[in-house]
C-alpha cells in the first residue's frame, strides 16, 4: 500500500502539472466563464482542488489549518499564481508518502468539521484524497473540451512503456522514472 500511495502522490503531482500547464493557455474570460460542473467555472473547480488539498494535507501532517483552509475558497486569480500554490502542496503529499510507514498508515488523524472532530486512519484519508483530485481534475478535463485548449492526457503515468509520453514534464518537475517507482522494472 505505501508503494501504491507514493505512485499516486507522483502521479498527482504530474497531472496537477499537465492540467495546470493546459489551462494556463486559457483567456481569462476563459477561466473564469460558466460551464455545467459541480463548481461553476474552471477556475473555481482548480481552487476547490487546491483548498482541499490544504485541508488534508494539513491534517495529515498534524496541522491546525482546520477549517481555516475554507476562508478564501477563490485564493487564486489566475494559473499563473495557483500553479506553484498547487505544486507546493503536491511536493508536500509527496513527502508524506515517501515517509509513510504501516505504523503511520494506521494511525488516525483528525479532520475538523463544521459539527464534530472526524477521526480516520490515516490511509483512509490518502485514499480519498488521491479519489477527491481525480474527481475533480477530470471535470476540469471536461471542461476544457469546450475551450480552445485541448485537455491533456491524464492517464499516461503508470505504464512502463508510456515514459516518454511523460519524459519532458518529468525532466520540468526534476523527478524521473528511477525515482518514482524506486525499481528496476522501469528500465524494461
Amino acid at each position: 500500500m505505501i508503494e501504491h500511495f507514493r505512485h499516486q502522490a507522483y502521479c498527482n503531482l504530474w497531472s496537477n502539472h499537465r492540467l495546470l500547464t493546459a489551462c494556463a493557455g486559457l483567456s481569462q474570460e476563459a477561466l473564469y466563464a460558466e460551464r455545467s460542473s459541480f463548481f461553476p467555472s474552471i477556475h473555481a473547480t482548480l481552487n476547490h482542488i487546491l483548498i482541499v488539498d490544504a485541508y488534508y494535507i494539513d491534517a495529515l501532517e498534524g496541522g491546525t489549518l482546520g477549517l481555516g483552509a475554507f476562508d478564501d475558497e477563490l485564493p487564486h486569480a489566475t494559473i499563473a499564481t495557483l500553479q506553484p500554490a498547487q505544486e507546493a502542496l503536491d511536493r508536500r503529499l509527496i513527502a508524506l508518502c515517501e515517509g509513510a510507514t504501516p505504523a503511520w498508515l494506521a494511525q488516525e488523524t483528525v479532520l475538523v468539521r463544521r459539527t464534530h472532530r472526524q477521526h480516520e486512519p490515516i490511509h483512509r484519508v490518502l485514499a480519498h484524497l488521491f479519489v477527491h483530485q481525480t474527481h475533480h481534475r477530470g471535470q476540469v478535463h471536461a471542461m476544457l473540451s469546450a475551450t480552445d485548449i485541448a485537455p491533456p492526457q491524464l492517464d499516461e503515468f503508470f505504464m512502463r512503456e508510456e515514459a516518454p509520453l511523460r519524459q519532458a514534464e518529468f525532466r520540468t518537475l526534476g523527478i524521473d522514472e528511477t525515482q518514482v517507482w524506486r525499481s528496476s522494472d522501469s528500465a524494461h
